[in-house]
């Protein structure tokens, strides 16, 4: 820091017209190397008049000695080539439009005795909790590369950026804006007529705003927050479809009091009705359970039409084609339905019952966030999780079915790694109690839960939510997405955007 005097009291206010006295001492003093970059007081007083909160100052115990000024525009005048005198409009700023989406930064500068009190670092951070105020899409600004003219002989300004990003040069402008999260959108040339230090060339710079909301005709605006559900499920016996269903609206009644937005049931959570099958073989008896699940998937749809929530049916067997499935049913509050598959089998699913793994491996919009289901055994297999990540996905739900803790512990530990490697909120419901007349489904072990990313707007320990162990309950969270949008820009550790696609990359195969 090269101020050498104590600093009792540092603030960033709104720059003020009696303030241009002291403004237009330090841009003399700054800009005395003869630049034509001097801001009369006509100037100034537009820009107070047209956009006065975009106009501020940095004052170090009563002196100005700082200052940043801005416009708003809208993205198409500057998303590509432009000059500062066209963005300006020649410096009378009539291209300020209060309707636009860009918050351009026209002025940024510390008077050179101030500089080491990141008073710089201050004022951007107002410019960035300015843009999000006014729900502006992105702060974009025309940036000198000053120290490009020693290395100019050598190399483009593309490869003079790409070694400052990798810090083996130091540019002063743009290092500084490359650390206040800035990236560089392109070159641009004569953006600045006179500046022969740059050799006429401009980085775009744009910081984007992870907060903005496009303008919409919707009367409600999108969900942020979500509610989730979790049921988890005593297995009993039960005589009749009617009277799994009598349980089911009984638990969706009781999590749509609560204004939930989803809800999630186990999987297999219709076995008790195998009881009266037991006298076949396990593989036959389950597909007697799979004739059921076309009605158990209408009764769903009705119900998340008459209780407005978006169901989770957990998991089914079903007959296509001649081989048999594991699968569930994304049941939207508008009536529109969609299937997933459990695409990897267990040992013991295979022997017992003849089942096939699906080929599904996707994610579902749905009115309060993209989603993803994998059910129990598939929540193992990080690859699935990290494909429909890259799709979008922002909640990952998981119906399981364990009958031992360790069975448990597999699914649950998985799930917690799922949620911080994909930077999302990882729902899990199981079953509880046991079906002594079940062959194949003795006994469970369960403990719901909702789990997040680990960081600083998170739980420490990554639980948002757990029920009780081994009794029937329901659950209920709520998540906030902006969260999440926050860790994937700011997060201490970006597992998503710090891949290494250079060294590795996942896909699927086309089936």
């Amino acid at each position: 820091m090269e101020v050498s005097h104590k600093i009792n009291k540092v603030q960033i206010r709104n720059l003020q017209l009696e303030d241009y006295t002291q403004l237009s001492q330090s841009f003399t003093r700054v800009y005395s190397d003869g630049s034509d970059v001097f801001w009369t007081r006509e100037q100034i007083g537009k820009l107070i008049d047209i956009f006065p909160e975009g106009q501020i100052v940095a004052v170090v115990d009563e002196m100005i000695v700082g200052c940043a000024l801005s416009i708003i525009v809208d993205y198409d005048m500057v998303k590509n080539d432009h000059t500062y005198a066209k963005v300006t409009g020649d410096e009378t700023f009539c291209t300020h439009n209060p309707n636009g989406n860009i918050l351009y930064g026209i002025e940024v500068f510390v008077h050179p005795d101030y500089r080491g009190l990141r008073l710089a670092r201050r004022m951007y951070d107002y410019r960035k909790e300015l843009c999000e105020t006014l729900n502006l899409k992105a702060i974009m600004f025309g940036g000198r590369i000053p120290n490009y003219y020693k290395y100019a002989a050598d190399m483009r300004p593309k490869e003079y950026i790409q070694r400052v990003k990798l810090k083996e040069i130091y540019d002063p402008v743009l290092t500084f804006q490359l650390s206040n999260d800035f990236h560089v959108r392109k070159v641009m040339t004569n953006y600045l007529p006179n500046d022969e230090e740059s050799r006429h060339y401009a980085t775009l710079l744009q910081w984007d705003n992870i907060y903005y909301t496009p303008p919409t005709t919707d009367f409600v605006a999108a969900k942020t927050t979500v509610r989730v559900g979790l049921v988890q499920w005593q297995m009993r016996s039960y005589n009749t479809i009617d009277d799994v269903f009598e349980q089911v609206e009984f638990f969706v009644d009781a999590v749509s009091d609560y204004k939930s937005d989803f809800i999630l049931f186990p999987e297999y959570f219709n076995a008790p009705m195998m009881a009266k099958y037991n006298h076949l073989g396990e593989s036959q008896a389950i597909r007697e359970l799979a004739k059921y699940t076309e009605e158990i998937r209408d009764r769903f749809i009705n119900l998340a039409i008459s209780y407005n929530i978006n169901i989770i049916t957990g998991s089914m067997p079903l007959v296509r084609d001649g081989s048999l499935y594991n699968v569930g049913f994304l049941c939207r509050r508008d009536g529109s339905v969609e299937t997933y598959e459990k695409v990897h089998i267990t040992p013991d699913e295979a022997k017992s019952w003849g089942l096939s793994g699906g080929n599904m491996v996707q994610t579902f919009e749905t009115d309060c966030a993209r989603i993803g289901v994998l059910i129990c055994y598939d929540v193992e297999f990080p690859e699935l999780s990290r494909i429909m990540a890259d799709q979008g996905m922002q909640i990952l739900f998981v119906p399981f079915m364990t009958d031992t803790q360790n069975g448990y512990s597999r699914v649950r530990v998985c799930a917690q790694a799922r949620a911080i490697e994909n930077e999302c909120f990882v729902v899990i419901a199981g079953s509880v109690g046991n079906l002594p007349r079940v062959h194949n489904m003795d006994i469970q072990y369960a403990q719901s839960a909702v789990f997040t990313p680990c960081d600083f707007a998170f739980p420490t320990d990554g639980k948002r939510a757990e029920a009780t162990p081994n009794t029937e309950m329901i659950l209920v969270s709520d998540v906030d997405l902006d969260l999440l949008n926050e860790l994937h820009t700011y997060g201490s550790v970006r597992n998503l955007k710090d891949r290494r696609h250079d060294l590795y990359e996942l896909k699927t195969k086309r089936r």
